[in-house]
């Protein structure tokens, strides 16, 4: 890897004696870490063998470094959203949001595809929180909705739109988070590309672009609000310089994190900026600034909607055995779809729709056409789905991938929708005509490569390691 003279000679400012470990540390192969579904894992104890475990992410519960980088593409179990292939230094924020937040609040994630960073803060946040994921480009955010249907849990919606969208909605967040657009720099390793994209005035141009999203975003933040700031790249330009305008401008205070002294994380380049820095000679995962600071006021975490009475459906009888708990739920009418809310939060959601370009929120059970309803994709896979309200057919791993194919699949069940399972964790339905079934997958969700492996290297097992 050639590295840009100009990037050199910013890290050797940055770091000085550390300058060649960092360079050495560059040339290695990056680490393999996923994150297991925490409420996925609760109801299906799936666990990551010891042949392949390489240690566990020291600041995550349920994320795990592996020896070797199997094929995700061609994992049933990884479609099924039972896991989330991340890199380990930005599951970060989920340590951050366990430390700060001890109550139910509004989150925001900015930029959130494709959804690593978003699926971190869904598992740190309390019971009752609701969260936004947001992406402006188009593509990415349908690429976000699915990663984040694919998670399964309803309390999210997801949106498309800009930063200065969000000024339609002053002091609505206790929480935003802005994993900032960036020159890449922590990336090189993992990502070639980054290192021949990488100039003096591109890094000058993302920093604008940062100032930018900030200054649009933070009217949208209570007073006494969180906002967690973060890139991967390693520069002060696009990293402290920002934290501390914030400090200076908008008034913000730094906010303290914890951190093991083993976990090898730096602090910031800057005395008035509380940060925490990954670098790869000192931690086990790729570059990665963060800081958290809380806007100025008294403390809100409340979740107070407008007095307005939601448009629910009445008759709940065809809907409510489908879900566990469903008592729990409002079913609203989107168009020809019918979507379950949280009761709590139906109203914060419904009148997000109205403000903002959702692509999803709930939890979508599925579609009316003509006489039928057709159950979802995001049902299927829904932490909440009830599996014994609908027959159920454990598939082998070589019908499972010919599923996720959208292939036409034989089984042997009852004429009616039937929901697949692979290790007993749900893939999605199928409605079973006898001499077949028709795949209910989206198409535009498969797996468009046919050269699938025989078998992959199985390391979620059911037996504890």
């Amino acid at each position: 890897m050639v590295l840009p003279p100009e990037f050199l000679q910013s890290v050797s400012s940055l770091l000085s004696a550390e300058s060649d470990d960092f360079v050495s540390a560059l040339s290695l192969d990056p680490p393999v870490s996923l994150r297991l579904n925490p409420y996925k894992h609760k109801r299906n104890p799936l666990s990551v063998s010891t042949a392949m475990q390489d240690g566990k992410v020291g600041w995550s519960a349920w994320a795990y470094y592996l020896k070797e980088r199997p094929a995700f593409t061609f994992d049933p179990l990884f479609h099924a959203g039972y896991y989330y292939v991340q890199e380990a230094s930005s599951m970060f924020v989920e340590h951050i949001v366990r430390q700060l937040v001890k109550s139910p609040v509004r989150c925001l994630d900015l930029c959130a595809s494709p959804g690593g960073k978003s699926i971190a803060l869904r598992s740190g946040l309390p019971d009752g929180s609701l969260l936004v994921s947001n992406e402006i480009v188009r593509q990415r955010a349908h690429i976000l909705s699915e990663n984040l249907t694919k998670f399964g849990h309803p309390d999210v919606l997801v949106c498309n739109n800009s930063p200065a969208d969000f000024a339609s909605l002053p002091h609505f967040f206790d929480l935003i988070a802005v994993d900032a657009p960036c020159s890449g720099e922590g990336l090189f390793r993992k990502t070639p590309e980054a290192v021949s994209e990488w100039s003096a005035a591109n890094v000058q141009m993302c920093a604008e672009r940062q100032r930018k999203i900030l200054s649009d975003v933070w009217p949208a933040l209570k007073p006494g609000g969180i906002l967690i700031y973060s890139t991967c790249t390693y520069n002060m330009l696009e990293n402290e310089a920002h934290v501390r305008r914030m400090l200076r401008e908008f008034g913000a205070s730094s906010l303290n994190i914890v951190v093991e002294p083993s976990w090898g994380v730096s602090s910031s380049f800057m005395p008035e900026v509380t940060a925490c820095r990954f670098f790869p000679h000192k931690t086990r995962g790729e570059g990665f600034f963060v800081s958290a600071v809380q806007k100025p006021g008294n403390p809100i975490f409340s979740q107070k909607n407008k007095k307005k009475t939601p448009p629910v459906v009445n008759d709940r009888s065809a809907y409510d055995k489908w879900l566990q708990s469903s008592q729990d739920f409002d079913f609203v009418e989107n168009g020809n779809r019918m979507v379950a809310v949280s009761k709590s939060m139906v109203e914060s959601m419904l009148f997000l729709q109205e403000k903002l370009k959702t692509l999803s929120f709930g939890i979508e059970m599925g579609e009316r056409k003509g006489r039928s309803f057709i159950p979802s994709q995001a049902l299927a896979l829904s932490t909440r789905l009830n599996r014994d309200s609908f027959r159920v057919c454990e598939i082998s791993y070589k019908d499972a991938v010919a599923y996720l194919q959208k292939e036409a699949l034989s089984i042997d069940a009852p004429k009616d929708y039937v929901l697949l399972t692979y290790k007993h964790e749900p893939l999605g339905f199928v409605k079973n005509i006898g001499t077949r079934a028709n795949n209910l997958y989206p198409q535009e969700w498969r797996i468009r490569s046919k050269n699938s492996p025989e078998k992959i290297t199985d390391f979620l097992t059911e037996n504890k390691p």
